[in-house]
């Protein structure tokens, strides 16, 4: 049985072109109207931080829908590498929360292992050989 997907949120910046002049506080308006996002804008360091539930959005959807409405997100390198950190990182709490429990512990396993082993003496050696020997 799947894990439940519970109302897990996480919290990210989102940093803009530092040259595109007042996107921030925009940007944080568009996303408002977007249900179960909370966004907060911080105009003097060109970044909104953001606040949503992982199994509803992924950091990456959310910029795209950004860049699709002509926002410009700062594309220096150390931002793209955060943003590809997290992107990586929500792809695999995201994978992680649909997989289904493995309960280790049963002893359903281990009686049906047992069950497949062989039990007793399982010497293919012939009868009229044991003997001789």
């Amino acid at each position: 049985m799947p894990k439940q997907l519970e109302v897990q949120r996480t919290q990210h910046d989102i940093v803009f072109n530092p040259s595109a002049v007042d996107q921030t506080v925009a940007a944080a308006r568009f996303l408002a109207h977007l249900n179960g996002i909370q966004a907060q804008a911080y105009p003097a360091e060109h970044k909104i931080t953001i606040s949503y539930s992982l199994c509803e959005y992924a950091l990456l959807d959310i910029e795209q829908q950004l860049q699709n409405a002509g926002f410009e997100l700062d594309t220096h390198f150390w931002q793209k590498i955060k943003r590809e950190f997290v992107h990586y990182s929500e792809t695999v709490q995201r994978d992680n929360l649909a997989m289904p429990e493995h309960n280790l512990k049963s002893p359903q396993i281990y009686i049906h292992a047992w069950e497949k082993h062989q039990h007793g003496d399982h010497d293919d050696t012939p009868e009229e050989l044991r003997r001789y020997l």
